[in-house]
């Protein structure tokens, strides 16, 4: 009766594993889908002002969204490894490794931040008197830019809240080697707002 039990136990939490997953990579794919669509619109406006919109990319800080691509790409590592480093039962490393992607991402909003109160000083954001002067291209390149990073930077906040979550019930120990979905489901979350960063990083800072 015991045994029937325990494998009783087994098949729910496999069954609640798998439902899990599931509905995380479904969320994935709406999130893909939507970023996709702001993709296209951009594509299109660029075309249809090509140097208007090369002119207005200038303004851009490279080196910041370099650094801020780092910094993701390493948060992103260091959450596949804090996946590893539990699944071996390495509680201490796996919240480690958690604790320096929050770090991470920290210095990404920060540094978006600064990025934009530079802009907004400069007057370069839709609606101000300089935009008003200058190519309509301008005021859809920056309503975009405002729009596509500022979405990403409210995953990024929304991730911060949700890697919290994870290193406290690592530390806890409510995610330990056998329990991992939570911080396998939100590492697919954390990789996805990566390659989000990704494709916005060349598109708006690279391409001329």
């Amino acid at each position: 009766m015991t045994n029937d039990t325990t494998e009783q136990t087994v098949h729910s939490e496999h069954r609640d594993d798998y439902g899990a997953k599931l509905g995380m990579w479904l969320f994935l794919f709406t999130e893909i889908f939507f970023f996709g669509g702001l993709f296209l619109v951009y594509a299109v406006y660029r075309n249809m002002h090509a140097s208007a919109f090369e002119a207005a990319s200038t303004h851009l800080n490279v080196t910041v969204g370099a650094i801020n691509t780092v910094f993701l790409m390493v948060s992103s590592m260091t959450m596949s490894m804090s996946v590893t480093a539990v699944q071996k039962n390495n509680k201490g490393l796996s919240a480690k490794l958690i604790g320096l992607s929050l770090l991470l991402a920290t210095a990404f909003i920060i540094n978006k931040y600064f990025e934009w109160d530079h802009k907004i000083l400069m007057g370069l954001y839709p609606g101000s008197e300089l935009m008003l002067t200058l190519d309509h291209g301008y005021i859809l390149f920056f309503g975009l830019y405002y729009c596509m990073t500022g979405l990403h930077a409210l995953h990024i906040i929304v991730g911060i809240v949700l890697l919290s979550i994870c290193l406290i019930k690592v530390m806890s120990g409510a995610i330990n080697s056998e329990k991992t979905m939570l911080l396998v489901n939100i590492t697919l979350y954390w990789h996805l707002v990566d390659l989000i960063w990704i494709f916005l990083f060349p598109m708006l800072y690279l391409i001329p």
